[in-house]
């Protein structure tokens, strides 16, 4: 992998960390696969060290040995609101601090109507979409203010500004976190610290697999879904503008 050529067009060594994130450090959540493992793939390549957060142990010792140097582990679920606690804890043991960027990635993902939806299933999407990157958030900030500097990055959905029938609970967690990003973004502005949501259309990843939705009716077939690398595209591509340049969102969809 040495060598390797990002889809942004910068060169990067991953074997000494040379690249336009050289010196930083990201914490990325659900990052065991789909979306956030490439993001902490594409993260790294440029040069990052690296914290996976995921609550499936082995999937995550996996991601970080296929990254190896500059990548680290920290097992946690986030529907657990005080395993959450303990993630932050743990990062700020590891990292001695807090990161340069924190990518808020973990999902939870489920098709029910109103009535159909059970109020812990409510209740757990909300925890694991909205409140605890509110967590992250709210615990790392007060430093990142003292820094001056950071860059807070929320992967939103199409489903934060659409509303689809069956997506009681997901479209409310994620309309929440648009809310929570649009908020951030004016209450960081002129300090030094970013705030990107980057908002793509159906992504092809493990979230569809119960759901099957090449056999459903008004369901966008895999095959036209993008794919994870394709948002991981978007953050590096907000990650490494300069700092003067806040992306304050990006949507993406299939072409």
């Amino acid at each position: 992998m040495a060598g390797r050529r990002t889809k942004v067009g910068r060169a990067t060594n991953v074997a000494t960390g040379a690249g336009p994130l050289r010196d930083k450090a990201a914490v990325i959540t659900g990052a065991s696969r789909g979306i956030g493992l490439e993001c902490a793939r594409s993260l790294h390549a440029a040069g990052a060290r690296v914290v996976l957060v995921a609550r499936g142990s082995a999937a995550l010792k996996s991601a970080v040995a296929e990254l190896g140097d500059r990548a680290h582990a920290v097992v946690g679920d986030m529907v657990d609101a005080v395993a959450v606690q303990r993630v932050i804890r743990e990062i700020r043991a590891l990292l001695k601090g807090v990161p340069d960027i924190l990518v808020n990635n973990a999902g939870r993902f489920g098709l029910a109507a109103v009535e159909r939806t059970s109020v812990l299933e409510f209740a757990n999407t909300l925890q694991v979409n909205l409140t605890s990157q509110f967590t992250f958030m709210h615990d790392f900030l007060p430093d990142l203010r003292e820094r001056g500097s950071g860059h807070i990055i929320t992967i939103g959905s199409i489903a934060d500004r659409h509303a689809f029938v069956d997506n009681a609970a997901y479209a409310t967690s994620k309309f929440g976190v648009r809310g929570l990003h649009e908020v951030l973004r004016e209450e960081v502005r002129g300090s030094g610290i970013r705030a990107t949501l980057i908002s793509p259309s159906p992504v092809d990843t493990h979230l569809w697999d119960e759901v099957d939705p090449d056999s459903r009716e008004g369901f966008t077939p895999r095959r036209l879904m993008l794919e994870a690398s394709a948002v991981a595209d978007a953050v590096l591509f907000a990650a490494t503008r300069p700092a003067s340049v806040n992306i304050d969102e990006l949507r993406l969809s299939h072409s």
